[in-house]
């Protein structure tokens, strides 16, 4: 199944001085399994778009279906919606709370009325699948590192057992290996399981390793939508707007220009590795 968004648009203070349009006549649709990368400038509109998809915001006007159903339906529950499709919102370590990292994973799954046994097997799972090792779960939250934080509030969405997880800025903070870390274990995780993955992120190098469609926005509409390396072809329109190309595509380019015969529609370094040893070899 999948999110439908349908002439979605979003007006902030409508009707006040200070109206502003973050969403702008979406059209949008999210099938099953696929790791998406959603990006653009600051004020673009990412974030008012990902909560719109959990029912945390609600549009202005067109509408939003999660398997079929519109999830502002009178009759709609909103509250298995959210255990459907998990947000974790940037520097989610700031939601952390309870007194150790295990009572913290079990939270979500508590309130969903489960018995003691089904939480506690779900969190256990839920903090295997982010790679924290058990002497941390009877840690308070607050004595760990920012990656291990950032892992036990993702491992608190999983244990919802979310069939989409969305995911703003994971990394933001972080040092490059703990961003790598977080990012190879949310990779692992959709190709074991088949989960829908949402991955907002300025770094494009980010997006380039890990995404199967980039959605690009800009003043609250998609500017682009398709695979990285068609994106990252458009790097002249995204610098226009603010964003580039992931590093190593200008490097391709320079070297292009140079006279190496290599692909100028590279967007990872090992992408570049293979292309550069190609072209010297040739």
């Amino acid at each position: 199944m999948s999110i439908i968004l349908d002439h979605v648009s979003h007006i902030y203070e409508e009707g006040m001085a200070m109206e502003h349009a973050a969403l702008k006549d979406i059209n949008l649709v999210i099938p099953d399994g696929q790791f998406i990368g959603l990006i653009g400038h600051t004020g673009s509109g990412k974030s008012t778009l990902v909560q719109h998809l959990n029912g945390l915001l609600a549009p202005t006007s067109g509408s939003v279906y999660f398997n079929g159903a519109d999830i502002h339906e009178k009759d709609f529950d909103k509250k298995k919606l959210r255990s459907k499709v998990g947000l974790v919102f940037q520097y989610p370590e700031h939601q952390l709370f309870e007194i150790d990292v295990f009572s913290d994973v079990c939270f979500g799954p508590k309130n969903l009325g489960l018995d003691k046994k089904e939480v506690e097997l779900r969190a256990y799972a839920a903090l295997k699948q982010v790679g924290i090792e058990d002497e941390y779960f009877y840690q308070s939250p607050f004595d760990l590192s920012g990656g291990q934080k950032r892992r036990v509030a993702i491992a608190g969405v999983l244990a919802m057992k979310p069939e989409v997880l969305i995911l703003d800025e994971p990394t933001a903070g972080l040092d490059p290996k703990g961003r790598d870390e977080i990012l190879d274990q949310i990779a692992k995780l959709r190709k074991e399981t088949g989960i829908t993955v949402i991955l907002v992120s300025h770094s494009m190098e980010d997006v380039a390793k890990y995404v199967d469609r980039i959605i690009v926005m800009n003043r609250g509409q998609i500017m682009f939508d398709d695979a990285p390396k068609a994106v990252f072809g458009h790097y002249k329109e995204l610098e226009a707007v603010g964003l580039a190309a992931p590093q190593v595509t200008y490097i391709m380019q320079a070297l292009k220009e140079k006279g190496l015969d290599v692909d100028t529609d590279i967007t990872t370094i090992e992408e570049a590795r293979i292309a550069i040893l190609k072209a010297l070899r040739g």
